[in-house]
């Protein structure tokens, strides 16, 4: 079942049909809603005029890229940061697979290559490292062997513990009703 988040019709086509623009769009998810962080790179794409190339990007000139980043409605809460962390992926993807999202995941052997492979990206730590690996294998079809041990908890079947499990409105809401019960288990946790 491909990617369906409750954001412009047209942002949903690109996650789809752009390797880039769903990573773009995992870079961006922190700090703001996943709806925001998901329609952004079509944003992306609409201010640029064309669609998204990670060669441009990496080589775009900081400062505009960051002006380009934080015109109205601002792309991300910290718009400078955030276009400085999509062009440091670009880079990495131009240098090591070609420009192409598609060959960083497509080509792992396994689901720990996988994750070592996304891990090594700017701003992926483990957790968000694992949860694209769920976003791959449950909604993309990026099924090396083992991918589900390599995504953890976010990798079971119906764990709705992130945007790896939202396919409607019914699961966006059992991902966000899990996302409130963690926040209210570790303000909860007594601090040692």
């Amino acid at each position: 079942m491909p990617i369906s988040l409750p954001i412009d019709p047209a942002a949903n086509d690109l996650l789809r049909r752009s390797p880039l623009a769903l990573l773009v769009g995992m870079v961006l998810d922190q700090q703001i809603p996943l709806e925001k962080a998901f329609s952004s790179p079509y944003v992306l794409e609409q201010r640029l005029g064309h669609p998204l190339d990670a060669h441009e990007l990496a080589q775009y000139d900081p400062e505009a890229l960051a002006e380009i980043f934080a015109r109205t409605p601002a792309l991300h809460r910290f718009p400078k940061a955030m276009a400085a962390r999509v062009q440091e992926v670009c880079r990495v993807l131009v240098e090591r697979y070609d420009g192409d999202p598609a060959v960083l995941w497509g080509s792992a052997g396994t689901g720990a290559e996988l994750l070592n492979r996304i891990s090594a990206l700017p701003g992926f730590g483990k957790q968000k490292s694992q949860i694209l690996v769920a976003l791959l294998g449950k909604q993309y079809g990026v099924q090396p062997d083992g991918w589900r041990a390599a995504a953890g908890a976010f990798g079971a079947e119906t764990s709705y513990a992130s945007v790896a499990d939202i396919i409607d409105e019914e699961s966006l809401a059992k991902v966000r009703s899990h996302k409130q019960a963690m926040k209210a288990a570790a303000k909860a946790k007594p601090k040692s």
